[in-house]
């Protein structure tokens, strides 16, 4: 039932998922050929799991999670290196949820591990649905049919492996799994012939009562470690040796890290990519078309002016930058980011910030209806202009306060009490 049940899995919502990625084209099109190589992937995985028994040790289970694993890894690596993409938000819807697949490697709760990977790709669906919900409503179906699919994972999991993986109890043995020790020797071929003698004279020293003290031996000032350090320096207690993950982390690189890269300043078709640029206040983007998009990885200590309107603004991994814009279409975002800082001189619809430390914003009189999104970030602040050229500040909140109504769930923000 557990291998039928994950073939009618990808036969359902999979399906649906890669027929709308086809119709999308372009790199969401190739992605998705990876994702569709994990799912099959993990149902061979599971077809040997129906077969034969649980690995004998940890070793031989990652040796069998390896293929599932490499396919993982693969899928995220195609993000990394497609980050100009236009596609950029549904490569990396994918790529955040994609390891749901590792539930085959967690115990006793895999199905709320599913669903916590379908709620990280949730913040690029969303973005996506920001995006195209106006151009392309295939778009839309696409974020659909994916969170489905991992939803309908969770569902599989949870009907089938409620606690874990299950393996056949009964199958081919493992391959290369040494045989089973010899038969232990017969008791009455190792006990000596006058253990009934030994056991009197134990029997009769406990039953001496209190005189059973006087052979024990004075344990001396110089015998005791909290007065000689020296018995101390014995061999260090036995830990377990860590081993590695079998399920692929998500590798973000921090803003901090150094840049040991060349600096990249290029356009692409309609992308412009900035990346691993170091204390260059002098980057300058003019001749800009509406479709364009800006794409800022990796720099520190650099100001980016673009002069022009444009269709998006990107600042990723970026420490101490600054970015300077006339307008923009659909939004800017900063992701991963520390200290960072914009101004704009006309237009922008909506600011995003995510897992950003540190972000000031400052806007114009003809911005003053943008529209924030945030999330897993700290000192935020928006700089709104006065009438006679002065800025006043305001901090967008981090704190927030959760009640139970009969409707739900109500959050309100809430005042630092710091």
């Amino acid at each position: 039932m557990s291998v039928a049940g994950y073939e009618d899995f990808l036969a359902g919502p999979v399906k649906e998922y890669l027929q709308l990625s086809e119709k999308i084209g372009g790199d969401v099109a190739i992605h998705s050929k990876l994702v569709e190589k994990a799912f099959k992937i993990q149902l061979e995985f599971i077809q040997t799991a129906a077969s034969r028994s649980s690995p004998a040790n940890q070793s031989e289970q990652i040796s069998l999670l390896a293929p599932t694993s490499t396919q993982i890894q693969q899928i995220q690596e195609f993000r990394e290196k497609n980050r100009g993409s236009q596609f950029f938000n549904h490569l990396s819807a994918i790529s955040e949820s994609i390891p749901a697949l590792g539930w085959v490697a967690v115990s006793p709760t895999p199905a709320p591990y599913v669903k916590e990977m379908n709620d990280a790709g949730q913040f690029y669906t969303n973005r996506v649905l920001k995006e195209w919900k106006e151009k392309d409503k295939v778009h839309a179906e696409w974020c659909k049919a994916w969170i489905q699919t991992l939803s309908d994972l969770q569902q599989y999991v949870r009907q089938h492996h409620t606690t874990g993986l299950v393996w056949a109890k009964t199958g081919s043995a493992p391959v290369g799994i040494p045989p089973p020790p010899p038969p232990c020797m017969p008791m009455a071929d190792i006990i000596p012939a006058n253990i009934s003698d030994d056991r009197s004279a134990l029997f009769a020293e406990i039953n001496q009562g209190e005189a059973i003290t006087k052979n024990l031996k004075k344990v001396t000032s110089d015998m005791q470690t909290h007065k000689n350090p020296s018995l101390r320096t014995g061999p260090a207690p036995f830990k377990a040796p860590i081993v590695g993950n079998t399920v692929p982390t998500k590798t973000v690189p921090s803003a901090n890290a150094p840049i040991d890269k060349p600096p990249v300043f290029t356009r692409d078709g309609k992308k412009w990519l900035v990346e691993y640029h170091k204390a260059n206040k002098d980057l300058l983007i003019d001749n800009v078309e509406m479709n364009n998009v800006i794409y800022m990885f990796r720099c520190q200590d650099s100001t980016l002016v673009i002069k022009g309107k444009v269709n998006s603004i990107v600042m990723d991994s970026c420490r101490k930058s600054s970015v300077v814009f006339d307008s923009v279409v659909s939004s800017i975002e900063f992701v991963n980011c520390q200290s960072v800082q914009m101004q704009v001189l006309g237009k922008v619809p909506t600011i995003s910030i995510d897992k950003t430390d540190g972000c000031q914003m400052y806007l114009n009189s003809e911005s003053l209806d943008v529209e924030f999104i945030s999330s897993k970030s700290s000192e935020m602040n928006v700089m709104v202009p006065k009438g006679n050229g002065d800025y006043v500040e305001y901090p967008i909140p981090e704190q927030f306060k959760t009640t139970i109504s009969p409707k739900g769930l109500s959050t309100i923000a809430v005042d630092s009490l710091g």
